[in-house]
């Protein structure tokens, strides 16, 4: 029979490249799509519709990566639906219909006390936003429902791009500034502090960590990441670079934007111990990001 899987959050941009691994790994795909921001709980957050599509799926794999991707508080309600109460219904779900599946529930490397140090699976939480709150609250969901005998994966995700980020995103708009730009655009791209520094991964690597994390036998949670950060002035440089422009006549700064943090990067020590390592350099990624060109990994 025919492995399956369900993805909450599917047509998200981490959705669509682990779908498209999962097919190519022979597995029929399911999926629950993140309802819009600010609209009432639905999808994940349902749990008559979690409970129902899990007894009629009964699928071999479950990943919940469905979220709103932003700290601000006035989203606490929508990101405790999705996160924590998304969480909750899936793990329920799972021990009462199909406990064999493996549960993976997206983490984050903001939920942790950052020094600037690299940070790995083992180091503190900290509840700095709430989106970092409820991320905190979805592993502790983790931890107690395996002492029910649920599988349950947590990888805490690093900053990853690809093509299919929204525009909204910082890296996404510098490129498309940048694709502006070199079309004959004489805009400047408004920015904050530009020596903050975090990783810059391509997303179909990371799904490929995710399916390598929900391989194992006894590794329940680890930091998904390359462990090397760049800053917003070296994404500037690489993206401007491509199009032979100099980025400082293109920047007009922010002096008074204070970042959230100054350096966040993994510590993937456990994750390369699988045999995992990220496959795309920054100059290719940006690249995909200037030219659009769809990518797919190959990992698993």
């Amino acid at each position: 029979m025919k492995r399956s899987a369900v993805i909450s959050g599917i047509d998200g941009q981490d959705g669509q490249y682990l779908r498209a691994l999962l097919v190519a790994q022979g597995l029929e795909v399911a999926g629950l799509a993140k309802p819009p921001l600010g609209s009432p709980a639905g999808g994940v957050a349902c749990p008559a519709a979690v409970d129902e599509l899990v007894a009629r799926v009964r699928p071999d794999f479950f990943f919940h990566l469905a979220a709103s991707s932003t700290t601000r508080h006035d989203v606490l309600f929508e990101n405790h639906a999705t996160i924590v109460t998304g969480t909750l219904n899936i793990l329920e779900a799972i021990r009462r219909h199909r406990p064999d599946c493996r549960v993976f529930l997206a983490g984050s490397g903001l939920q942790f006390v950052n020094t600037g140090a690299p940070i790995s699976e083992h180091a503190p939480f900290a509840p700095s936003s709430a989106y970092a709150l409820a991320r905190i609250q979805s592993v502790y969901a983790a931890r107690y429902y395996r002492q029910l005998g649920v599988k349950a994966y947590v990888g805490y995700l690093f900053h990853h791009e690809s093509p299919l980020r929204k525009p909204m995103h910082l890296s996404r708009m510098i490129a498309d500034a940048a694709q502006r730009i070199a079309a004959g655009s004489e805009e400047r791209i408004r920015l904050g502090d530009i020596s903050v520094r975090k990783e810059m991964a391509f997303a179909g690597d990371i799904v490929a960590g995710i399916w390598t994390l929900v391989q194992q036998d006894r590794i329940f949670e680890a930091a998904i990441g390359t462990g090397v950060g760049y800053s917003i002035q070296d994404w500037l440089e690489v993206c401007f670079a491509r199009i032979g422009k100099e980025w400082s006549n293109y920047v007009a700064p922010m002096p008074d934007f204070v970042p959230e943090f100054q350096t966040l990067v993994s510590n993937p020590a456990t994750m390369n111990s699988l045999g995992w390592r990220p496959q795309t350099s920054i100059d290719e990624l940006a690249r995909m990001m200037l030219t659009g060109t769809p990518a797919t990994t190959t990992q698993g």
